[in-house]
């Protein structure tokens, strides 16, 4: 479909708002000149209808006319100065007129209208209407009776007073060319007003487009738009620069996790290439190894297979997006769930004491992560602490915390315990990831919750996990 309006829409942004300020101002201007123009035509016909009608032809004159429209005097009368024609009118609707120099009589005479001839019979004062002359020229007549003054060889005639159209119709048609004139020149300048102001409104725009041509192009997220004042544009190009921004460091944590997944893959993976290779040599030259050492190397590559499936598990978990790629968010008991995973925390170390202290606790979230997320925790109180040491875990107000006896964290590393693959420099030698705390406080945040270590008096850490929740379900659950 190709209308005007799909059209319009084709036309570059720019242009259309230079058309549309060029159609406003045209429109403003059209009805401001119509306006004028009839406004002014009303008040010169006004003045000119109150013109005749307070014309007076003096007695003389009338006499005068007289004399000659009856053939008693051969010589007319001077010219009238107040009226273009002046006639007289009988009963009988014959008019006299007085002659202009070089012009026919006849043809300056005014056809007698009915109105003419009720003012004669004295049935109205007056009477004002338009003729044509028959000549052609068009007048504004006025028709009086006469004064009583004027003599008794008067009566029964009244006196027509006439004065050209064009009178008024000259000036309007020279204001309607005017007017025309300059509402042409006003629209143009609006247009060109309207199309500089669209290019110096729209420069940001272009300024942004640009940008955005350039990262799509380069893909380099380190261009940044200036940003002047508080308008629209300063918004759209602040909301640009913070998008680049977040992408900047989304690309760039990518980037990191892919090195520290390199980084943290390569070492089970050398060592188990390393222990299959002694595998292989050994079948390929007949060189048998010794049972032990080989029991040894077979423990050492399901190890490592179980390290390799356990950080690739963790990188799936932290690979997926937030909360929106996660299952749904449902009331859950966490006081449940902390009991799970303390089942499965005395499985892993079971020459350790774990202690429970869980009260009720219901919460919003997605319940196999945030089992997940507890049994992290509870692993680590687990792996840091001593052979024949305790656990000790509590669920009061909706604060779940789990205490090890272990050797704590120093003060400098607390501040990157929920670092993507970071470890401390003592934990180096264990098994692990680096990756559980992270998976952790990730899944606390999408819950609406926190947590927190510290050390705990004593010796040892203490892990904090505050969910909001209620200690009775919702009705609706």
């Amino acid at each position: 479909m190709t209308g005007p309006l799909h059209r319009f829409r084709a036309l570059p942004l720019r242009s259309r708002l230079a058309l549309l300020v060029a159609t406003a101002v045209a429109v403003a201007v059209a009805a401001v000149a119509a306006s004028c123009w009839f406004v002014t035509k009303a008040q010169l016909e006004h003045q000119r209808d109150a013109t005749l009608r307070n014309s007076t032809v003096d007695e003389a004159y009338l006499s005068g006319l007289y004399k000659y429209c009856t053939g008693t005097s051969a010589q007319p009368p001077r010219p009238f100065s107040g009226a273009d024609t002046v006639q007289l009118v009988d009963s009988r609707g014959t008019v006299c007129v007085a002659p202009k120099a070089g012009e026919d009589t006849k043809a300056a005479e005014l056809p007698v209208s009915a109105a003419d001839l009720a003012v004669v019979n004295g049935v109205q004062q007056g009477a004002l209407h338009s003729e044509t002359a028959a000549n052609g020229v068009r007048m504004r007549v006025y028709t009086s009776p006469l004064p009583n003054r004027a003599g008794p060889q008067l009566t029964g005639l009244a006196v027509s007073i006439a004065r050209p159209a064009s009178e008024v119709t000259k000036p309007l048609s020279s204001l309607a060319w005017l007017l025309l004139i300059v509402s042409g020149i006003g629209v143009v300048g609006a247009g060109a007003a309207g199309l500089w102001v669209a290019r110096s409104g729209l420069r940001p725009v272009d300024e942004l487009t640009e940008t955005v041509e350039h990262v799509a192009r380069t893909e380099d997220l380190t261009v940044r738009i200036p940003v002047e004042g508080e308008d629209e544009i300063a918004r759209l190009s602040r909301s640009f620069n913070s998008m680049t921004a977040s992408l900047a460091t989304s690309r760039d944590r990518q980037a990191q996790l892919i090195a520290d997944a390199g980084h943290e893959l390569r070492t089970p993976l050398t060592s188990l290439r390393t222990n299959v290779e002694l595998l292989a040599r050994s079948d390929e030259t007949g060189r048998a190894i010794p049972p032990d050492d080989r029991r040894a190397l077979m423990t050492s590559v399901k190890a490592q297979m179980t390290e390799l499936a356990s950080l690739i598990g963790d990188l799936q978990e932290l690979a997926r997006p937030d909360a929106a790629e996660h299952g749904p968010l449902q009331v859950v008991a966490l006081h449940d769930i902390a009991q799970t995973a303390l089942d499965r925390a005395r499985l892993r170390g079971p020459q350790l004491t774990v202690t429970a202290d869980l009260d009720p606790w219901y919460v919003r979230a997605e319940a196999a992560a945030l089992e997940r997320a507890v049994v992290n925790v509870l692993d680590n109180a687990v792996k840091f602490s001593p052979p024949g040491g305790t656990v000790e875990v509590a669920l009061h107000s909706g604060e779940l915390t789990v205490r090890d006896h272990g050797p704590g964290i120093p003060a400098d590393e607390l501040p990157h315990v929920f670092e993507r693959f970071w470890r401390s420099p003592s934990a180096r030698q264990l098994p692990g990831s680096g990756l559980g705390l992270s998976i952790v406080a990730r899944t606390v945040q999408q819950s609406g919750g926190e947590i927190a270590l510290n050390p705990a008096p004593g010796g040892g850490t203490e892990a904090a996990i505050r969910l909001p929740g209620a200690p009775q379900p919702p009705p609706d659950h």
